[in-house]
C-alpha cells in the first residue's frame, strides 16, 4: 500500500469521495490470478458507507480463484470523467479504495449485501423474492477497505479555488 498520494492537492476530501462511491454504478475490481497474473472485471457494486464495498458474484468462475490465492485487491471507480479537448484533458474525480477481498459466509451478512445492492439498483422494488430466489446460488464478496482516496483533476481544484476568492 502506498503512504501518500503525490498529488496530495487533487485529494478530494472524504465526504466527496464517499458521495462517488454511493452514486456511482460501476467500478474495476483489480485482483491478482493464482499465477500471479493481473485480472480487472467491471462489476456492479454498493458501498456501505463505513469501510465495506459489497459485490454479488456467481460462486465460481475466475474471480473467485483469484480471491481464493490472493484476497488483496484494488476497487477503482471513476465518477467524472468529462473530455476536454481544446485543453488535451479530462476533468475527472475518481476513487480507489484498497483492502482486502472476502467471500461472505454469513447468511445474516449476505442477505445485507444483497439488500443494500437491491436498495441501490432497484429503489422501491420489493427484493424479498428475488433475493429468495438467487440466495442459494450467489456469491456476495465484501471488499474491507484498508485505503480509499478520492482525486479530481488539477482543473476542477482550481476551479474550485477560483470560487473562493
Amino acid at each position: 500500500m502506498k503512504d501518500k498520494m503525490r498529488r496530495f492537492k487533487q485529494l478530494l476530501p472524504d465526504s466527496e469521495t464517499k458521495s462517488i462511491l454511493n452514486t456511482a454504478t460501476n467500478g474495476i475490481l483489480s485482483l491478482t490470478g493464482p499465477d500471479g497474473t493481473p485480472y480487472g472485471v467491471p462489476l456492479s457494486f454498493v458501498y456501505d458507507g463505513g469501510s465495506a464495498i459489497y459485490f454479488h458474484s456467481a460462486r465460481n468462475g475466475y474471480k473467485m480463484e483469484c480471491i481464493e490465492a490472493d484476497s488483496r485487491c484494488s476497487f477503482c471507480v471513476v465518477g467524472q470523467d468529462m473530455i476536454v479537448a481544446d485543453e488535451f484533458t479530462s476533468y475527472f474525480r475518481s476513487v480507489i479504495a484498497e483492502g482486502r477481498i472476502n467471500v461472505v459466509t454469513e447468511e445474516t451478512e449476505i442477505r445485507k449485501g444483497l439488500d443494500l445492492l437491491c436498495e441501490k439498483y432497484s429503489p422501491g422494488v420489493d427484493s424479498t423474492d428475488e433475493i429468495n430466489k438467487c440466495l442459494n446460488h450467489v456469491a456476495v464478496l465484501r471488499l474491507d477497505i484498508i485505503r480509499m482516496t478520492g482525486k479530481e483533476a488539477i482543473e476542477l481544484v482550481r476551479m474550485r479555488e477560483k470560487k473562493k476568492d
